[in-house]
């Protein structure tokens, strides 16, 4: 569901686009940080907030984190 809203931040269009892992942060919400398999041996770090369910609002890309490795450890950010 943010697959969009990082290729328009990053400027360009992702071939593979697969989740490898993921923690969660709860707050007013949550924030879901998930490692992203973005093509050959690329990843990025993205940190995804989901609202409260009755505030009714899309998933949102809150930040992200490029050039990462396989091997990098998913911390929060």
């Amino acid at each position: 569901k943010v697959k969009a809203q990082l290729e328009e931040k990053e400027g360009k269009t992702f071939d593979v686009f697969t989740a490898v892992e993921f923690k969660t942060q709860v707050v007013a919400g949550t924030n879901y940080f998930i490692k992203v398999h973005v093509g050959n041996e690329e990843f990025m770090h993205l940190r995804v907030f989901k609202s409260l369910p009755h505030e009714n609002e899309q998933l949102s890309l809150h930040s992200y984190q490029s050039s990462k490795t396989k091997h990098d450890e998913l911390a929060y950010f």
